[in-house]
Order: structure tokens, then sequence, then C-alpha cells
């Protein structure tokens, strides 16, 4: 971080607070029922995607290139959860709402990976359904192991990378005014703006981020999806497009269930109350790691048949004890 700080030179002082307040949920009544709810919905998340990858593990046929991302999907939905839901618990339902200076760029750090990640994870199912769709005969040839894993890969450095950046910028401000946060965790654009000296770079990668973690990505998964639309629609028949059309509907679930949220939230920001912005956009991070597993076990026939065999396997055991 202090990279960031000796290129502006050795003199300038910087005010660093000791801490900052996160005052989200401000005047909502029963707000404390919303967090037993969290809880709930954590606790289903974690049973949820560890369930998935443990499946995916045990099975030897689920380990494929798609279920290489599914796999990380699960992990970053379970990472990003355990990052974001019992830190917002312990500042809202225990009240412990002061938060150290590096605590909050730590807890920013996780949370925007997190966030990030199951985007970028969602480009490569929809790359993985876009080619055993429009190119079947190709599929093994060009989604093997080695391109999944190179392309999740390169996914995290990107993230990690861009993500480091925008923390690091925020090193170089000064807190000489408020130190009150009106997020529900330490949110990159709500710090900066609390900033009193110049915030330019903060301010052009705060605009850079959503097009990068959020646009980005969702424009390139409309895109196949257009481009899928079209294929099947030179398919012969109705079964078969439907066929096809039935090993997306898992993929297409997730996409909804992630960007719909957003998608509404920014579009009707200037028109929404703050406080049901805070709040759709933390159902907007907590809900979709619950749901991911839920959907994937119910609508992937793969998955449904492996849960079926492991618990078949699992209580022949039992009966042969």
């Amino acid at each position: 971080m202090d990279l960031f700080n000796s290129a502006l030179g050795e003199n300038i002082t910087f005010v660093r607070p000791a801490y900052f307040i996160i005052r989200g949920f401000i005047g909502i009544p029963n707000i404390k029922y919303y967090y037993v709810f969290l809880f709930f919905v954590y606790v289903i998340s974690v049973l949820g995607n560890t369930a998935v990858m443990a499946v995916i593990y045990l099975d030897h046929n689920l380990r494929t290139p798609k279920y290489v991302a599914v796999f990380n999907l699960a992990f970053v939905d379970l990472f990003g959860s355990s990052a974001l839901v019992p830190k917002l618990i312990d500042i809202f339902l225990f009240e412990h709402d002061y938060i150290p200076y590096n605590d909050c760029l730590t807890f920013m750090f996780f949370c925007f990976i997190c966030l990030s990640m199951q985007a970028l994870n969602l480009v490569a199912l929809s790359y993985d359904r876009l080619v055993a769709i429009i190119f079947p005969l190709h599929y093994q040839v060009k989604v093997t192991h080695r391109f999944m894993f190179s392309l999740i890969g390169s996914f995290w450095v990107f993230v990690v990378a861009v993500t480091l950046i925008a923390v690091g910028l925020l090193t170089r401000l000064s807190f000489c005014k408020s130190v009150v946060i009106n997020s529900y965790f330490c949110d990159h654009g709500q710090v900066y703006k609390l900033a009193c000296n110049d915030k330019t770079p903060n301010t052009v990668i705060g605009n850079l981020l959503p097009v990068l973690i959020l646009w980005l990505p969702l424009a390139f998964i409309l895109l196949s999806y257009l481009y899928i639309g079209y294929a099947l629609s030179k398919v012969s028949t109705f079964r078969e497009r439907l066929k096809a059309f039935k090993t997306c509907t898992a993929h297409l679930s997730l996409v909804t269930i992630y960007f719909l949220p957003i998608l509404i939230t920014f579009t009707m920001s200037a028109n929404i109350h703050p406080n049901a912005r805070i709040i759709n956009l933390s159902l907007s991070s907590v809900f979709p790691p619950m749901l991911n597993p839920i959907i994937y076990v119910l609508q992937t026939q793969e998955i449904k048949v492996s849960v079926k065999k492991i618990l078949k396997f699992k209580m022949h055991t039992k009966l042969q004890k």
C-alpha cells in the first residue's frame, strides 16, 4: 500500500481515522428480524455450497470442465457468504458498528473479490454452454480441463489485481470530516466519497469497476444467449430446441438471480429510498450464494443422479453394518 503513497511525495500528511462507523439500515422498524433472517440464509448457503462441492469432489463423473466452474462458483459463494454475513450480523445485530481502518479495507477487499468472481464465473459457465450448443462436435477439444482452469485462474488474477488497486488507492486519502459509511459493509464508493483531499483516481476506478465486473460480463452473457437462441432457431424440430435449451436453464436462473436485483437497484436508484437501496443490494449479495446450489441440484440432471447415487451408497453401507 505504501507504493501508492510514495508516488505522491514524501511531505504529504494523511489523516487516517482510527475507525469507520457503518450505519446502514437506519430508521427501519423491526430490522433485527432481518438480521436473524440473514443468519438462516447464511446457514443454508454454507450447507448448500458445501454439499455441491462435496458431490462434485466425490463423484468422478462430475470432474468435467463444466463442473470445475460449478465447483469454483460454490467455493466463491461459500467464501463470499462467510466474508460478508457474519460480519454484517456482528455490526448491526450486536451493534459493533465501529470498524478499525485496516479491518474495513480488508473487509472491503474480500467482499469485492467474491462479488466480482461470482459474475465472472457466470461468464465461464456461459462460454461452456455456448460451445456445447453451437459447436457440440468440438466441445471436448475447445472446453478442456486445462482451458477451464486457465480461464478461472485468469479471472482470479484479474479480480485480485483490480481489487488491490481499488483498495490501495484508498490509502492515499485523508478523512478529516465524517467517518460514517451509509452502507451494509465497507463499500468502496461510500468510503472514498468521505475523503477531503483529491479523489480523482478513486472516482475513476470507482466508475470503472462496475463496467469491468458487472456490465461487461453481463454483456458477454447476453450476447452468448442471443447467439445460442439464433442457433437454436435453425434447429429443425421443437423437441431438439427444447432439449438443448434445457441444458441452459440452471445457468440462466443463476444469471437472473445475480444480475436482476442489481439492475433494478441501479436503474431505479434515484427513485427509491436509501434504506430500500441498501436492503436490495444486501439481498443481492446474500441470496445468490443460497440459491445457486439449490438451483444446480434441482435443475441439473447429472448432480441429481450423483446425489441419489451417493445417498444409495451410504444407505447400503449402513444396512451392511
